[in-house]
């Protein structure tokens, strides 16, 4: 409180000048170098107030104090693109998924601007970067082990001639029978799903009944990381900021047992899985998307990995 009120008394002109960073901003040696990004906000809808509250605000305004601070900052988002939210939001639409995309990044871009959000760079996961990164991750994960291949059962819809991704089909939840439960959450109790334990499955397309069918998927062998990856929590909870309910729900995983986990799906719309016999999918999108916050930088900058892949700056 000295100290602040010292610094009231002399005024503006006795403070640090600002730090004015180089374009494109890039780590310093020897300065404070903080990489902040927002939550990818979806793409399927035109952003509210509480969106903004919840996620791209708050960044805003750490990025801000962190740029006062003099130090050295970069604030990226972008608009998640892929999955089938955004094959849903085109059928209603009657436009194409890419259409879709182009139309509703325009509409976020304009209203964080109006909003004078300070995203140094405010970019989308439809890209050549995504796609190069998503695969590069995907082909040193198969590389080195961390993928298995399973047969699942699954929904398809005859009358439309597809297997359904989880948002494709609805129907009544086996926990709590809320009856527009979704085929990969419920909404209401919030357990997750797998499509054929849904009662009364609906195509949300065309309304039909689908049938349970076989189809081969690729999975993240996640037990295989648990060993590696406990000492690692340990560390980083000793060391780190984690909020107290991040700490219990990533304990809750460890303690139940990580689950090998899907990370392709039936679908036109996403990155395609570069793997013979698996070229008519692609990634599910929440192995992808987040992703998307290295291709964002990688678009704002072709020296990205001196943000994603420097700890020591």
């Amino acid at each position: 409180i000295t100290a602040a009120a010292e610094a009231w008394a002399r005024g503006a002109a006795a403070l640090p000048k600002p730090w004015k960073p180089q374009k494109p901003v890039l780590p310093v040696e020897g300065m404070r170098n903080v990489l902040i990004t927002s939550a990818l906000p979806y793409v399927n809808n035109v952003p509210h107030l509480g969106n903004i509250i919840g996620c791209v605000l708050s960044a805003d305004t750490f990025a801000r104090y962190c740029r006062l601070r003099n130090w050295n900052t970069l604030y990226v988002c972008g608009t998640d693109e892929y999955g089938t939210a955004t094959e849903t939001k085109a059928v209603e639409e009657g436009l194409t998924p890419q259409e879709i995309c182009n139309k509703y990044n325009a509409i976020h871009a304009d209203i964080y601007r109006w909003f004078d959000i300070s995203f140094d760079y405010f970019g989308r996961t439809t890209t050549p970067h995504q796609t190069t990164i998503a695969q590069d991750i995907f082909q040193r994960l198969l590389a080195r082990g961390f993928l298995l291949q399973d047969t699942v059962e699954q929904l398809r819809c005859e009358n439309c001639q597809r297997f359904l991704a989880d948002r494709f089909v609805e129907g009544t939840c086996p926990f709590c029978s809320y009856e527009e439960a979704r085929g990969d959450q419920c909404d209401k109790c919030g357990k997750l799903i797998n499509a054929v334990e849904l009662k009364n499955p609906q195509c949300k397309l065309c309304r039909g009944v689908p049938v349970v069918k076989p189809t081969q998927h690729l999975f993240l062998d996640l037990p295989k990381l648990e060993e590696r990856l406990e000492p690692w929590l340990e560390q980083s909870w000793a060391t780190g900021d984690w909020t107290a309910n991040a700490r219990y729900i990533t304990r809750s995983w460890i303690r139940d047992g990580l689950k090998p986990r899907c990370i392709t799906r039936d679908l036109k719309w996403g990155t395609p899985v570069p793997l013979d016999g698996f070229r008519d999918k692609v990634f599910y999108v929440w192995f992808d998307a987040p992703i998307g916050y290295l291709s964002i930088t990688a678009n704002y900058t072709d020296q990205w990995e001196r943000w994603w892949k420097n700890p020591q700056q």
